[in-house]
């Protein structure tokens, strides 16, 4: 029997001996009791640390006493030390890694091993002259050694990357030949917060690793190659690929120039049509297509008629809720007004509008403004006839309209030009320009000033920037402050230094709030994706006393980092929500957080968990924003599960911002996919139509409306490209939707992070071919909603009257005695008899149940019942049995982010993509998909299919086409011209022209209202 050791005094008192051998025994004996008895053996560490360094000593021994003065401090929780001694005694250490017991100190020490690596060879590239401890160097080596021996290549390129080694990620791409490996480390190098300097050298030393692309499903990394493009937007690596494409791969260049347009900002796009060459003879139309698509025109037509001819929306939802809203409210106009936009974005169905012209007309001022800024949502991609729709609103040649209210109409006409002209606005800038100098009215300047900066966003002009700061110093609050926006929008991410110091010392020289605060978000926006460049700024905003200042601030660090997921920003930014004395700034800072985390919407819900059960409504308010736009378009459970409680909070604002995420998160989910959406369409119906709600609650229900039946259900919200780059339009769009808080002209931008879903196929002429594929799950999991139906009239049904049985009894005793006195005949007699049964029901007996009632009648047997019960089962199981598993879909149709892993094009089909449909490989899923959060980890990155080049494998054949339809644009009257006709019609007001259907489905008209007929004055 072994006795157990209870101390570690006998083996240290050999320590002492002056025989070297006694010593090293010691020392050996020594090494497995650290872990029971490191507290004893540390009061002898000094004499441990004299062994290792004594000469008398052999190496060995020295090594054992390192490695046991490493394990000691390792146990006091010295991990520095412990590193250096472990390093000092390389070789027991090594043997140690194989003893059993011994792995959770290796661990340790190996992590620590590496953070110092990294953290020396960082201090090296930024010019430290320290030289790396070549025992540390050989650890690390040996650590990469055995992770590619070991095939665990990702782990390998992460310490690469974080120790700028990326010697080790080319050596291993020539040994593997693999692309994703170099997709993972240029995804990691993106999303995970390394300074921008060095992102940009990683991503230009992957870019030639690449092997040249080519169609099919040969390179799946076209989805990298273009993100990386887009995030480094240099025309100098763009142009000579695009050019290479062009001799053999003429559709992939194609294909690379929509994916560009996709994610690059105008100012990219604008070089590279002016650096693409002219061609020769051969060459000349492909470049020619290629300049006409980097126009992003191109995209936004195909988008537009996707969202015409797909238009799924359920006017029904919209008259309810004008029913159920006073008109005469301008918040309650404002949220229907907000509501039918986002309903119809970019459908330019105006349907709603010209059935309501009446509600339209009792609009005044702002919600005026409102309504009209609307149609620009409505319209949004419409740009060829933009100015044709809103030309009865426009400020006329001669300057402003003096009626009364006009100002509005013209201010929101201004600002629906630019919404309109989002993407493509080149065209209309000018204009705007013009406008803004000539006009002098603040509400028709504001409207100029939010147009421009939406329609020029990331222009970089300075003309433009100028007349803008002009308008800003004449110090109006209204104009001031849509020009300090939209000097942001236009200097987008450039971080000039200039725009900024001028822009910071207005905001404090200006007693206008409204101004301070448009100039705090346009500081915001100058930072957009410039990280560290941005930290100075960042640091002087928060330390500012002016709490709209900070606000901006908050603003500032969360565009800076947007998508990076950065450590430093989330933690600051958690750290502004519970400590600052503004509870505007706490509630931007946790709204903020979405901005940082959008990539990672699984991690969101978990973050914001507390502070959704904060004591200050404000904070709960941001965590409600901050869930929806994180989560927006997942259907996220967790998500859902923290906001439904937050839709009954005490306070209205929270309520508000609960309903708002759920639509956001919501949108495109279907009943099959996410539980909670039909009840959640449910919860809207009844606040909108409750009287005695909040206001604020009932805006909110509206705007989810809204949000969960987005751009005729066929929009997803999205802040990243379907690359998965940074959808820098709907960052900025949601951005300025969140300032609705202050001004509900704002919440318009949200349509700018509305992203259309479905599969858009172009052969080579550009040419939209008809063709089907497959999509390899039930038909209900990504369905549209059914629309709700109109409540039915029911039919009145006579009720049988009710006799009283003296009643029965007196006309049974009249009977006899007729019959006794023989004046009736036995055919009277009879139907009197069958009169008083059918009258006289007042007798208790119990009405016999129909059989096909859901009451069995006595007489059938228990067994009968169960063999019913039985039957209906199986019906129903049959009902489910019969939905197909899969389905085949036209070109141009609906696909939802979710749904693009189970799209398949049938191997002999005659069209097929020059790239993978998802950044993932096509599944054909032939198993069940999972109905809970189908949203989220379906696919990596938002949006849809999108616009895709096919590759036709029958060309002598003659093709089929879709027909675009003509463009036929009437105006919808100004609503000035309501008031005016009286009568709710507005004069003149035309016909719907093209966007008229007839839906049997639509409720029926309602009768007309009662009058008095003047017959005194009938002649």
């Amino acid at each position: 029997m072994v006795r157990q050791q209870s101390s570690a005094a006998g083996v240290l008192a050999l320590l002492q001996e002056p025989d070297p051998i006694f010593k090293q025994h010691a020392l050996k004996a020594l090494n497995p009791l650290v872990p029971q008895f490191w507290a004893e053996i540390s009061e002898h560490i000094a004499l441990i640390e004299a062994l290792y360094e004594s000469d008398e000593l052999p190496k060995e021994a020295r090594d054992a006493a390192a490695l046991l003065a490493s394990k000691v401090y390792y146990f006091l929780g010295e991990y520095d030390e412990a590193l250096s001694f472990a390093l000092g005694g390389a070789n027991a250490f090594q043997a140690e890694t194989r003893t059993y017991g011994s792995e959770e100190y290796v661990e340790t020490i190996v992590s620590k091993a590496i953070d110092r690596y990294i953290q020396v060879r960082t201090e090296e590239q930024s010019g430290s002259k320290e030289k790396i401890d070549t025992r540390l160097q050989s650890i690390i080596e040996g650590i990469f050694q055995r992770c590619i021996d070991e095939g665990e290549y990702r782990q390998a390129i992460g310490i690469a990357l974080e120790s700028h080694r990326l010697d080790i990620i080319s050596s291993i791409y020539s040994q593997t030949h693999d692309t994703s490996l170099l997709s993972y480390a240029m995804d990691a190098v993106v999303d995970t917060g390394f300074s921008l300097s060095y992102r940009d050298h990683v991503l230009r030393f992957l870019f030639p690793l690449f092997p040249q692309p080519t169609s099919g499903d040969g390179s799946p990394h076209v989805h990298a190659l273009t993100r990386l493009l887009v995030t480094l937007s240099d025309p100098a690596l763009t142009v000579p690929l695009l050019t290479s494409l062009v001799e053999k791969e003429k559709l992939l260049a194609y294909q690379f120039a929509f994916d560009l347009v996709e994610g690059g900002g105008q100012d990219f796009l604008e070089s590279l049509r002016a650096d693409l060459p002219e061609g020769d003879e051969k060459t000349k139309e492909t470049y020619d297509k290629l300049r006409t698509i980097l126009t992003g025109k191109e995209s936004v037509k195909l988008y537009l008629e996707f969202l015409k001819r797909n238009n799924q929306t359920d006017l029904l939802i919209l008259k309810n809720t004008k029913d159920a809203l006073e008109p005469r409210s301008s918040v309650y106009h404002t949220a229907l007004t907000l509501q039918n936009a986002f309903m119809h974005a970019g459908t330019t169905s105006d349907v709603f509008l010209r059935e309501n012209l009446e509600w339209l007309g009792l609009a005044s001022n702002w919600s005026k403004f409102s309504a009209t800024a609307g149609l620009g949502v409505i319209h949004k991609g419409y740009y060829e006839q933009g100015m044709t729709i809103l030309r009865p609103y426009l400020p006329q040649a001669g300057g402003e309209s003096n009626v009364q209210g006009a100002n509005y109409s013209e201010g929101g006409a201004l600002y629906a030009l630019g919404l309109i002209n989002a993407g493509c606005g080149s065209d209309v800038t000018t204009y705007l320009r013009d406008t803004l100098k000539s006009v002098q009215g603040e509400v028709v300047q504001h409207g100029a000033a939010l147009g421009l900066g939406v329609a020029g966003m990331g222009s970089k002009s300075l003309e433009t920037f100028e007349d803008l700061k002009n308008v800003l110093f004449m110090d109006s609050a209204v104009a001031g402050e849509a020009s300090g926006y939209a000097m942001g929008l236009i200097m987008l991410g450039t971080a000039s230094a200039e725009p900024v110091r001028e822009m910071l010392q207005y905001a404090r020289e200006t007693q206008h709030e409204k101004i301070i605060r448009g100039l705090a978000m346009g500081i915001a926006f100058i930072f957009y994706g410039r990280q560290e460049e941005a930290d100075e700024t960042i640091k002087l905003l928060l330390a500012e006393k002016d709490p709209i200042l900070r606000y901006g601030g908050v603003y500032t660090l969360a565009l800076a980092y947007a998508g990076t997921a950065n450590n430093d920003a989330v933690r600051q930014l958690l750290h502004i929500a519970v400590s600052d004395t503004s509870d505007d700034v706490r509630r931007a800072a946790v709204t903020s957080l979405a901005f940082l985390l959008f990539k990672n919407p699984g991690q969101v819900p978990r973050i914001v968990q507390l502070l959704s059960e904060s004591y200050n409504a404000h904070v709960r308010c941001g965590a409600t924003l901050a869930l929806g736009i994180a989560c927006a378009g997942t259907g996220l459970q967790d998500a859902i599960e923290i906001l439904e409680p937050m839709t009954k909070d005490s306070v209205d604002f929270v309520r508000q911002g609960a309903f708002i995420a759920l639509g956001m998160i919501l949108v495109e989910q279907s009943e099959a996919s996410s539980p909670s959406l039909a009840s959640t369409r449910a919860k809207y119906s009844k606040v909108v139509s409750d009287k005695h709600e909040d206001p604020m609650a009932r805006f909110g229900a509206a705007i989810g409306q809204g949000f969960i039946d987005a751009g005729g259900r066929n929009v997803t919200i999205s802040l990243q490209s379907r690359a998965g780059s940074t959808n820098t339009d709907a960052i900025v769009g949601m951005v300025l939707f969140c300032q609705f808080w202050y001004w509900y002209p704002l919440a318009h931008c949200a349509c700018l992070a509305f992203s259309p879903t479905g599969i858009m196929g172009l052969n080579s002429d550009l040419k939209v071919p008809k063709f089907e594929y497959v999509s390899n799950a039930k038909p209900s999991l990504f369905a549209y909603p059914s629309s709700i139906k109109p409540p039915k009239k029911e039919a009145v049904t006579k009720v049988a009257t009710a006799v009283l049985s003296t009643t029965a009894k007196a006309k049974a005793r009249e009977k006899k005695k007729a019959a006794a006195e023989g004046t009736e005949s036995m055919d009277l007699d009879e139907k009197a008899d069958v009169k008083a049964e059918g009258d006289a029901d007042v007798e208790m007996k119990g009405e016999e149940p129909s059989k096909d009632g859901d009451v069995s009648p006595i007489t059938q047997s228990i067994a009968n019942l169960a063999d019913d019960g039985k039957a209906s089962a199986s019906t129903s199981k049959l009902a489910k049995k019969s939905e197909p598993p899969f389905e085949l879909r036209p070109n141009f149709s609906r696909v939802t982010a979710a749904q693009l892993v189970y799209v398949s094009f049938p191997a002999d089909g005659r069209y097929q993509p020059v790239r993978s449909v998802a950044s993932g490989k096509n599944t054909k899923a032939t198993a069940k998909p999972s109905t809970s959060g189908v949203g989220l980890g379906s696919e990596k990155y938002g949006g849809g299919g999108g616009i895709l080049i096919f590759v036709d494998q029958h060309p002598e054949e003659e093709a089929e086409f879709i027909e675009f339809e003509a463009p036929a644009v009437q105006a919808v009257t100004a609503p000035a011209t309501v008031d005016a006709a009286g009568n709710g019609h507005a004069v003149g007001a035309p016909t719907r022209g093209r966007h008229i259907s007839l839906d049997e489905n639509a409720p029926e008209a309602d009768p007309p209202e009662s009058f008095e007929y003047p017959f005194d004055n009938d002649s």
